[in-house]
């Protein structure tokens, strides 16, 4: 496991702000009550630890199939319906949205391998990340990678907490499947549109990896 690059100056913040507080802690807290000032370290450092949890990098296997759509990023299956989009396609999809907490790797995934044939940055609001209107009225970046079997939207999404997306990606770039291509701070979601014929295999609270578990296939 590593840390991604993004953590590293919320990381160091982190660091210097537990450190500093915990020299006041100890400096003036313990002499009145050493039980208070244990109890603040352990607090302190159980933050600094989820914050560095956060940005975790886990190694895993990334499954490999022309034929399979892999998740985009760790968490829950939410949304499964048909939809009318509201960019690039003029024709109906399939929206399936996968929900990420903020204990959940943050690092999203290209469902398939391809070529980026749109990219585009949408401004917006801060809605939670399950809240319906989220997909078309908060904060997003939207990205379609193409093949030769077609082509899927991916979407990330900024929620309450999710205040940046990290994209990595521009059009013309190739990449291949379950690569990195971007990441959300603390907690959001990530929507993929797929085309209608598209055989899904994933569940309505289903609890998926990023770059190994197969939500549909075509």
């Amino acid at each position: 496991m590593t840390i991604h690059k993004e953590g590293a100056a919320t990381i160091s913040i982190t660091a210097l702000f537990v450190g500093a507080l915990n020299i006041a802690n100890f400096s003036y807290l313990y002499p009145i009550s050493a039980t208070a000032a244990w109890l603040v370290f352990i607090l302190t450092v159980a933050f600094f630890l989820f914050i560095v949890s956060f940005f975790r990098m886990p190694n895993r296997k990334i499954t490999l199939s022309d034929a399979a759509i892999i998740a985009p990023a760790d968490g829950k299956v939410v949304v499964i319906e048909e939809v009318q989009p509201d960019e690039f396609y003029k024709e109906k999809r399939i929206q399936l949205s996968v929900f990420m907490s903020p204990a959940n790797v943050h690092v999203n995934r290209l469902p398939i391998a391809g070529n980026i044939v749109y990219n585009q940055y949408h401004p917006g609001k801060y809605l939670v990340a399950w809240h319906p209107k989220s997909s078309t009225d908060n904060e997003r970046w939207s990205v379609v990678i193409e093949n030769s079997k077609g082509n899927i939207l991916c979407k990330q999404i900024a929620g309450a907490l999710a205040r940046r997306i990290c994209n990595y990606s521009k059009v013309g770039d190739s990449y291949t499947q379950g690569a990195e291509y971007g990441f959300i701070k603390f907690g959001s979601r990530v929507d993929l549109l797929l085309p209608l014929n598209a055989q899904i295999h994933a569940k309505i609270g289903d609890v998926v990896k990023g770059g190994v578990t197969v939500l549909a296939s075509w």
